[in-house]
């Protein structure tokens, strides 16, 4: 934020701070307490009627969009779902009510008509909206996940390098050797585990990752925070507890990278080797602190959605014995009793596991909501398919509910349907256009392959040792409803028994 824009900020305080005082005045008569306080009381109050009366009025700019009624006031129950983490559930319903443009705040809607979506999102759609910048310290530099334009093209260039099919390669002897230190550690255990820890154990291994995580949490709901009340953003960090988390979080990027930078890449061209450009292919080498920063966004991406994935993955399969049946037999033939169910090489065979894949990414993306993309305030408003959206206007394009719109996906929208994926599957509505769990445009998610691979490797080796099941007691329905929105999902406690299916792998 400019300065400029700060003291507009501290001048609309002051303004609305004095104002009352400044109305007694000119009223005259005495100038005690309890005047002061009807003043003060009767400006509030009239200005917070007229303001809910223009906002619910059809002068509103967004007066054509439907939404519940205190949405188009305030933000304040958008906040509080939000910070819940049912922001995702929210939407969905919202939209199963209203259609496909919902308006959800008073300059805010969100959208799942795939025309709008594709436009928003694609080369010339809106620009991120301010949240994508709410985990981040000031002294941070900005990552890929914040920047846009030439400087997101410049960004996305080194990284690029980090996702091609050569650099992917050199990373398969580290995803194996992790996915076989977690078959092997699994195989130590006494039966039950609890699988999402696992799986977290084994994504952030991926990344030489181990600390203290609890900088994660506050991350994920200052992110959330940011995208339904951007004012707040530059406050953030003024806040004591908030400041300190972020800046541990922060701080613990940084680290990774100090220790990577000094000790090198070992044995094999790593992420870090692109992300700092280790082959001097920029003309500008990225700095320490613009190093730190990517590592902060590689941990998030390369972990924590990953794990999401993983485990909402296994609660499908565990959910429907027939479809993980199916799973088994694939894995079996492809991977037959000698086989290394480690290599790469094979995966294009696992068609049913790649179809269960999709549809676990269609019904729990790992990014449910996706961060808001805004109408720019020096524009003078944008068309989107059809519909002018006015300067300043927040916009969601949830994955969540896109993927459950009937619209696009028929029957059975709610369900896990794997086969809806397969070659030559006959569905009425499969609109493979509205299925976004990477987002899509220049912005997508840079490492979706890299995410498919490590989840590819995770699932055959751990399918080919173990038979899994829900553990005795566990209430593996209410599961789902565990899943949290913050910005990324979060997801509570899957409990599983396991037995060993072979000795030797």
């Amino acid at each position: 934020m400019s300065a400029c824009h700060v003291w507009m900020k501290v001048l609309t305080i002051l303004l609305l701070a004095t104002e009352p005082i400044a109305l007694l005045i000119f009223i005259g008569g005495s100038f005690s307490p309890g005047r002061l306080l009807c003043a003060y009381a009767t400006f509030w109050i009239s200005l917070g009627l007229s303001i809910t009366a223009y906002r619910l009025s059809p002068f509103h700019p967004l007066a054509e969009f439907p939404g519940p009624a205190v949405d188009k006031v305030t933000k304040l129950r958008g906040l509080w779902i939000a910070s819940l983490g049912h922001q995702h559930r929210s939407f969905k319903k919202l939209h199963d009510k209203y259609g496909s443009y919902v308006r959800t705040g008073p300059n805010e809607i969100s959208i799942i008509d795939v025309a709008a979506v594709t436009q928003i999102l694609n080369t010339g759609g809106l620009d991120k909206g301010r949240s994508y910048e709410s985990g981040r310290h000031s002294s941070i530099p900005p990552t890929i996940i914040s920047l846009s334009g030439e400087a997101h093209t410049a960004k996305r260039r080194v990284w690029n390098r980090s996702m091609t099919s050569a650099a992917l390669r050199e990373y398969d002897t580290l995803i194996m050797n992790r996915a076989s230190q977690l078959v092997s550690r699994l195989g130590d255990q006494d039966g039950r585990i609890d699988l999402v820890a696992w799986f977290d154990f084994f994504t952030l291994d991926l990344m030489d990752s181990v600390g203290d995580l609890k900088p994660f949490a506050m991350a994920k709901t200052a992110s959330t925070i940011g995208s339904h009340i951007p004012w707040i953003i530059p406050t953030l960090h003024l806040f004591p507890h908030v400041g300190r988390i972020i800046q541990e979080f922060n701080d613990f990027g940084r680290g990774l990278a100090v220790r990577r930078i000094k000790q090198g890449a070992v044995h094999t061209k790593d992420l870090w080797y692109h992300l700092a450009d280790e082959a001097g292919l920029e003309k500008e080498k990225p700095t320490l602190e613009s190093s730190a920063a990517d590592g902060i966004v590689a941990i998030v991406a390369a972990s924590d959605t990953t794990a999401s994935t993983l485990s909402s993955l296994m609660w499908f399969l565990m959910s429907n014995p027939e479809l993980y049946q199916r799973v088994q037999v694939e894995l079996d033939g492809v991977y037959p009793e000698g086989a290394d169910p480690l290599d790469v090489s094979q995966h294009d065979q696992l068609v049913f596991l790649s179809a269960c894949i999709n549809e676990t990414l269609r019904l729990h993306p790992p990014v449910p909501s996706i961060g808001t993309r805004c109408v720019p305030l020096n524009s003078s408003g944008r068309n989107i398919a059809g519909r002018f959206l006015p300067r300043g206007t927040s916009v969601y394009t949830p994955p969540y509910s896109l993927h459950r719109n009937p619209d696009y996906f028929f029957p059975h929208p709610d369900h896990f349907v794997p086969d809806r994926w397969l070659p030559g599957s006959n569905f009425e509505k499969h609109a493979t256009s509205a299925f976004i769990p990477f987002s899509l445009g220049p912005a997508n998610c840079v490492g979706q392959k890299l995410a498919k691979r490590e989840i590819l490797v995770a699932i055959s080796i751990l399918l080919k040792s173990f038979s899994l099941r829900f553990a005795d007691g566990f209430d593996s329905e209410a599961w789902p409803g565990h899943i949290q929105d913050f910005f990324i999902s979060t997801r509570g406690s899957l409990q599983v028994n396991l037995t060993r299916r072979h000795d030797h792998v």
